[in-house]
């Protein structure tokens, strides 16, 4: 059968000359005579595999050298308690709650100190980013939290928060390589790696050097210190060994496809396409303000429950796959992040336009 168009939010669409290279190397990687998810983490050739990865991730996002890059397991939940474990020295911390990934951050970090929650934008089911620029940031909080992009409701923050000082910590799970960054603004950016990079399984944490220490909350497990991972090359423990190979892949890929500028620029003409047929709709509608508009995620109704669930059920039978909304905000959500090709875009556009043709 042919591939679908695939607008899952996570797992998600990956480059196909990505997925044909590893099909290539599935029996035997550059003549190991062995697949990489067999081979030892310890080997030369997977050490080669992880290091090239890194190199690469730091080129493109140029991470100064004063940051590390550490690939670790247990998915971007796992740092929910991980962040304030390692870094709440005060037992206090920021919290700037706009979906559900930074509320269950912030309901995580409760657990081990005080988490404030200094802005949100629950009040309209998470449909827009609140002004950041005067926060009432609290003067012994350890850092400013935050989730960059929201994959379930569609927003962005366009400008970061005013953290009057304070280290800036940031889930960019659903951005992760969408665009340009200056990492320098940021304490910690981490990102689970199923949405834009890689298979589902890891996360890649990117911290600032003097936040990693010894100093961490008594009780804290060996595998939950920042410092355990940053001392061994994220080898302490057997690493997801064919992630870190698939997303090595996937770096190199968007290094060939002209780096993050250029990325930006084809994610900003696909999300264009999108977003310009939804403006001038007469049955389809987005659920974000403008200017919050995130290039990743889009998420949009008829207004009629039973005609979403119509739309969905006929959007599947035409080859477009997982279109369904999340049940928080209802209605559809095509998630077009870097490996969707435009062609994907606009064959969805040209259904929606039939769709509403035969059914307004």
């Amino acid at each position: 059968m042919s591939r679908v168009y695939n607008f899952s939010a996570g797992p998600a669409v990956l480059p196909e000359e990505v997925l044909k290279e590893a099909q290539a190397e599935m029996l035997d990687y550059r003549g190991t005579g062995m697949s990489v998810m067999e081979m030892s983490h310890r080997s030369k050739a997977f050490d080669e595999i992880i290091s090239q990865a890194e190199e690469d991730l730091r080129d493109l996002m140029q991470i100064p050298d004063n940051y590390k890059v550490l690939f670790m397991q247990g998915g971007a939940s796992l740092q929910f308690a991980m962040i304030p474990m390692n870094f709440m020295k005060h037992k206090k911390a920021d919290y700037i709650v706009t979906g559900q990934w930074a509320k269950k951050a912030y309901q995580e970090a409760q657990k081990y100190g005080t988490a404030n929650k200094i802005a949100t934008s629950e009040d309209k089911t998470f449909s827009y980013i609140p002004d950041c620029s005067d926060l009432p940031v609290s003067e012994d909080a350890d850092y400013v939290y935050i989730c960059e992009n929201n994959t379930i409701y569609g927003t962005k923050f366009k400008e970061l928060p005013n953290t009057k000082g304070k280290d800036l910590i940031a889930d960019v799970s659903s951005c992760f390589l969408s665009e340009p960054v200056d990492v320098s603004k940021y304490a910690m950016i981490y990102g689970g790696v199923q949405k834009n990079i890689g298979p589902a399984g890891m996360v890649i944490g990117i911290i600032r050097e003097d936040l990693i220490s010894e100093d961490v909350m008594p009780g804290t497990p060996t595998m939950m210190q920042y410092k355990t991972y940053a001392d061994n090359d994220s080898m302490y423990n057997t690493p997801n060994c064919y992630c870190i190979y698939m997303c090595g892949k996937v770096f190199q890929w968007i290094k060939r496809m002209g780096g993050l500028e250029a990325m930006k620029m084809h994610n900003e003409k696909k999300a264009a396409v999108l977003y310009d047929f939804l403006d001038q709709s007469k049955m389809f509608s987005g659920t974000v303000v403008k200017e919050d508009r995130s290039l990743m995620n889009v998420p949009f109704v008829t207004g009629d429950k039973e005609l979403d669930a119509k739309f969905v059920a006929e959007s599947k039978a035409a080859g477009f796959e997982n279109l369904k909304g999340h049940r928080t905000v209802g209605g559809m959500r095509a998630s077009i992040y870097n490996a969707m090709p435009m062609e994907g875009v606009e064959k969805l556009v040209e259904f929606m336009k039939k769709f509403e043709e035969e059914n307004l």
